[in-house]
């Protein structure tokens, strides 16, 4: 299935604050790994936002649960830079009160 309205998807601060800095205490975990495997950090961001706005229009998602904050959804994806390879698991919700997706998390699985 397609994520709900996928075109609409909106990233947030999830980057900034958890998936790509260092200073996270869980996040860090995250950041190690998107710029071992794939080059990607603070610096060059844009790389991995484009990549989630793709994968968010393009991308099979798989609803993961619905809960009282929305519907949950996991969305898996292949990326490619200069630096490597990797599949990249995006996670989103789509909120009781709104019809667009948000990223909740992302981290690269294999």
């Amino acid at each position: 299935m397609k994520l709900p309205n996928g075109d609409r998807a909106e990233l947030g601060d999830k980057l900034e604050r958890y998936s790509l800095n260092y200073e996270h205490s869980k996040g860090k975990h995250k950041a190690l790994l998107f710029e071992k495997r794939l080059g990607i950090n603070l610096a060059n961001k844009e790389i991995l936002e484009q990549a989630l706005l793709e994968a968010a229009i393009e991308g099979e998602a798989e609803l993961y649960k619905i809960d009282q904050y929305g519907s949950h959804y996991d969305l898996a994806f292949s990326m490619y830079t200069d630096v490597g390879e990797s599949l990249v698991l995006s996670c989103w919700i789509v909120k009781v009160t709104e019809d667009f997706p948000r990223l909740t998390n992302t981290y690269p699985i294999d």
